[in-house]
């Protein structure tokens, strides 16, 4: 198992549940059955492939949820191995999580087990198309990339040009880091096969949205109620995977060696 366990949901606060989940439901997205381990409402929405949690309560907004089964145990491997935590909670009454931050300040949070149960059927895309990326902005991806290699250590892509950009596999998830400043939180990348059929979506449902928001080509930017940003493309935007020199040769799949 790797250092982030298994990727889970990405998790964001939701003031008003039932907004946020009238806007995914008609996008596509479906809701999922949720457990009893928080005490706050909580709902799970899904296209299928991606999993977005919405938390009505106080926290650091959004955040990439891993679960490992022995939270109490891996955080002290963690601080062993130089890892700042920002909180540790670990008690037999409580529900046992960790979180930390990358450099650029993102947050990671790692919890003892599943909060909710995975769909039972295959689900279709939603109207946003298939999901390839959440995309982290950073101000220096190879410094930022020199953090995550020890976590997720499977570069899958690299571009330099016009800006680097690197995605790598996160215990499950492809966790992009972007310095394109057109970029200014944490978003979810789609590879839409029905453009028409979306933009009349957002139209009818009064989406807030930006027709192409100068974002790697995407021609539509879609915001959630509850702040969350997703992208629409033609395509992935890092095209086919390729090799990339630098100091050496990475293949798409290889380990990232900083």
């Amino acid at each position: 198992m790797s250092q982030l366990g298994r990727f889970l949901e990405l998790s964001v606060r939701s003031t008003d549940l039932l907004e946020s989940l009238a806007f995914y439901k008609a996008l596509g997205f479906c809701e999922l059955t949720i457990g009893d381990a928080w005490s706050h409402r909580y709902a799970v929405v899904s296209d299928g492939e991606l999993c977005i949690g919405l938390h009505d309560r106080e926290h650091e907004s959004p955040a990439l949820t891993f679960v490992h089964p022995d939270v109490a145990q891996h955080a002290r491997g963690m601080i062993d191995h130089g890892f700042e935590l920002a909180y540790l909670h670990v008690d037999r009454d409580e529900f046992n999580r960790l979180g930390f931050t990358d450099p650029d300040g993102h947050m990671i949070t790692i919890q003892e087990a599943r909060t909710f149960s995975p769909p039972v059927d295959e689900l279709d895309h939603s109207l946003c198309g298939e999901w390839f990326e959440i995309t982290l902005p950073v101000k220096d991806a190879t410094h930022t990339g020199r953090f995550w290699a020890p976590l997720a250590p499977v570069l899958l892509r690299m571009r330099e040009e016009p800006t680097l950009h690197m995605r790598f596999d996160a215990a499950g998830v492809a966790l992009g880091l972007s310095e394109s400043i057109a970029l200014a939180a944490p978003s979810l990348c789609f590879k839409c096969h029905d453009r028409e059929a979306l933009l009349a979506a957002i139209e009818r449902h009064g989406m807030r949205h930006k027709p192409f928001p100068g974002f790697e080509g995407a021609f539509v930017e879609i915001v959630a109620p509850e702040g969350t940003r997703l992208y629409a493309f033609d395509q992935d935007f890092l095209g086919e995977p390729y090799i990339v020199e630098e100091s050496g040769v990475y293949e798409a799949g290889d380990a990232f060696d900083p």
